[in-house]
């Protein structure tokens, strides 16, 4: 074999080596592609296979027969009670295994089974939405130093309140039975709420506020289940305070001529005052009310044994509105020789929200007139502006306004 024969068959085997390298990297990378997508396929067959599971659990669950829910009666021996189910009569049946022994009490709600009848689950008791969004999570940032003009009243309701809750054995010791409930009564923003809030602070109870409007409901009896809801919740997030606001709009004096819905308003009232009865004094459930017209009241929601305590908080004297011109102007930047004793003076006949406004508008002016400080004329502007407020002495519409 000449040398040029060996050159042509050296050189045919090296492209054949050439090819055979080629044909491996594309090899190599279908092979790395087929496993890639052996693991997608392994992945989206596991999706499915969980997906396909749900959804068998969610038919089971859609075909299973309804249950009936049902209250309690009695407890008896061998696993069994008495149920008084949606349906009507009374039935004694048993309970599933697979509900802990010692959730089943009297009074309870259960789900029974429609056939059987048999106790399947323990509901939880059901809260209406208006009472359970009554519960104030977070604890109100209002303290007894915010609150000015009123040392007397919150000594009153410091008593009835936060010493029981927090001091029982003072009254044991003297032998006394504190108040069941505090009313508060006064013209409008002389701070009963605020007092409410300070109290609730200072005791780290739950604090309940609901609007005694709240409470009157358009279908006969609901009112009523609102009420006995509300105690039931204060009861469970015991130790709680009850601050029922603008009480006069549930608690007016009842009439004998009445509409159908006056008496509808009657029965929450006639809830209330059982509720008042039903619980004692020396509980850690406190009942606070709220109202500027004392005058309208029921007889009956006054009686000793309910409200016990009637704190009036009137309007502020000098030396009250002092310190609340002390309180609102600690943060604001006044002109050399502004007082609050000579600000509580030209303020006379004010409430504290109304001195809370006086402030706000002084400042208003300040920053209208592009100054940094607050003088004794922004002041005495704001005064006369927050007194015509409250006359109502505003600004004719102008004609025409409307078309």
């Amino acid at each position: 074999m000449t040398n040029d024969d060996m050159s042509v068959e050296i050189s045919e085997l090296k492209a054949k080596i050439v090819s055979l390298e080629e044909r491996n990297v594309r090899l190599m990378e279908d092979l790395q592609n087929a496993e890639s997508e052996k693991r997608y396929s392994e992945g989206e067959l596991f999706r499915l296979q969980k997906d396909l599971s749900r959804l068998r659990n969610e038919m089971e669950r859609l075909k299973s027969p309804p249950l009936i829910v049902g209250s309690v009666r009695d407890v008896l021996p061998n696993n069994r009670v008495v149920v008084k189910s949606s349906t009507g009569p009374d039935f004694v049946v048993t309970v599933s295994e697979y509900v802990p022994e010692g959730d089943i009490q009297p009074g309870c709600r259960v789900s029974l089974n429609k056939q059987t009848l048999s106790v399947m689950d323990v509901l939880p008791s059901p809260i209406d939405p208006v009472v359970s969004g009554a519960e104030i999570l977070d604890k109100p940032d209002v303290t007894y130093d915010d609150i000015g003009g009123l040392k007397d009243q919150m000594r009153e309701l410091r008593e009835a309140v936060e010493d029981p809750l927090l001091r029982p054995e003072l009254y044991a010791k003297v032998g006394v039975v504190p108040p069941k409930g505090v009313l508060l009564v006064g013209p409008p923003g002389t701070g009963k709420t605020l007092m409410a809030k300070a109290v609730a602070n200072a005791t780290e109870a739950t604090f309940i506020r609901l609007v005694g409007s709240e409470l009157v409901q358009k279908y006969i009896g609901e009112g009523a289940r609102l009420v006995r809801e509300l105690f039931q919740l204060a009861r469970e997030k015991a130790p709680s305070i009850i601050f029922i606001d603008e009480l006069d709009s549930v608690g007016a004096r009842r009439l004998d001529v009445a509409t159908s819905g006056d008496r509808e308003v009657q029965r929450t009232l006639m809830q209330l005052l059982s509720e008042l009865d039903g619980f004692t004094p020396t509980s850690d459930v406190k009942i606070i009310g709220a109202t500027n017209r004392p005058d309208i009241l029921d007889d009956a929601l006054l009686r000793p044994g309910r409200f016990d305590r009637i704190i009036d908080v009137g309007l502020p004297d000098i030396e009250g509105r002092e310190q609340i011109f002390n309180i609102h102007i600690a943060s604001m930047n006044l002109e050399d020789g502004i007082s609050a004793k000579k600000l509580a003076e030209m303020c006379d006949g004010m409430s504290g929200a109304q001195i809370k406004n006086v402030c706000t508008e002084a400042g208003m002016l300040a920053i209208r007139d592009g100054r940094d400080a607050i003088s004794e004329k922004d002041f005495a502007d704001a005064r006369d502006k927050v007194k015509e407020t409250a006359k109502g002495k505003t600004n004719p519409v102008p004609a025409n306004m409307f078309g």
